[in-house]
């Protein structure tokens, strides 16, 4: 299990890691490379020591209060298990499944007699969400983190790229652009952080200005054959997200952005490639 869930739990540290593997590969030390791995590897697990090491004190004795939590913690490692394999899964199956969870487990808080105020709000949180996503699954939505979005008037706006399936097809577009900003966007299907900038951060009013003064290119690395290998080591990335600017056919230096940021912190990534 540990390395199957890692090769999906992979992208979502892909950001920290490469930015570490990068460095390791320029320095060429063994001892700060081996350093900065296990400065990371530190870094996310002292927490969860200090937390285990505590429970003892900062916990409450174990009682009735303990089924509860078992309960609640079962649901969320099958929201977990259903995240995992989300990029497997076509939207329609994710809406159903979320609904089934949301829906299932908010009628049990609701039903059961003994369960407090408390109890019966988080039921209602959680039934509502579910029929959130069975409305817009059945309405025709098809977005997991916005299932009734179709249903507003306000239009959807997604941003369009031009596809480069190879180093080629890359070189001869940035000779198009000219002495206009070129954005390269690192993108595959199976990366959530990919999803997330394009349904969360390229479409945001604030941003989306200033992506249209730019030429904008995406990189689709979902299959991994050897043109996206040849792309991803021309940049020496690991894998996606990942977002290089360039003008004049040159990359600009210090503005590339590895991993998911929200619309406020790309703005000011932003202007620097301008």
């Amino acid at each position: 299990m540990g390395a199957l869930s890692a090769l999906i739990v992979g992208p979502c540290v892909a950001a920290p890691l490469a930015g570490a593997l990068v460095y390791i590969s320029q320095t060429r030390d063994v001892l700060i490379g081996g350093g900065a791995l296990f400065s990371m590897a530190v870094g996310m697990s002292v927490p969860l020591l200090l937390l285990g090491l505590s429970a003892g004190t900062l916990l409450p004795r174990a009682g009735a209060w303990m089924e509860s939590v078992k309960k609640f913690f079962g649901v969320l490692m099958l929201a977990v298990a259903l995240w995992m394999v989300s990029p497997v899964l076509t939207p329609v199956v994710q809406m159903l499944a979320w609904a089934l969870i949301g829906i299932g487990y908010g009628m049990y808080l609701l039903t059961q007699k003994r369960s407090g105020w408390m109890s019966k709000c988080v039921g209602m949180v959680f039934a509502a969400f579910g029929l959130m996503q069975l409305v817009g699954v059945a309405s025709g939505g098809r977005d997991v983190l916005a299932p009734l979005a179709h249903l507003s008037s306000t239009p959807h706006v997604k941003v369009t790229f031009l596809k480069v399936k190879s180093l080629a097809e890359l070189n001869t577009a940035l000779e198009k652009a000219g002495s206009k900003t070129v954005m390269l966007d690192f993108y595959a299907d199976w990366c959530v952080s990919c999803k997330e900038m394009e349904k969360l951060t390229f479409a945001d009013p604030a941003i989306q200005p200033r992506l249209e003064q730019m030429v904008l290119l995406q990189a689709d690395v979902t299959d991994n054959n050897v043109d996206d290998k040849a792309l991803l080591k021309r940049f020496g990335l690991f894998g996606p997200p990942g977002i290089i600017f360039f003008r004049n056919r040159e990359e600009l230096s210090g503005t590339r952005v590895i991993g998911y940021q929200n619309a406020e912190r790309f703005s000011v990534s932003l202007p620097r490639a301008e």
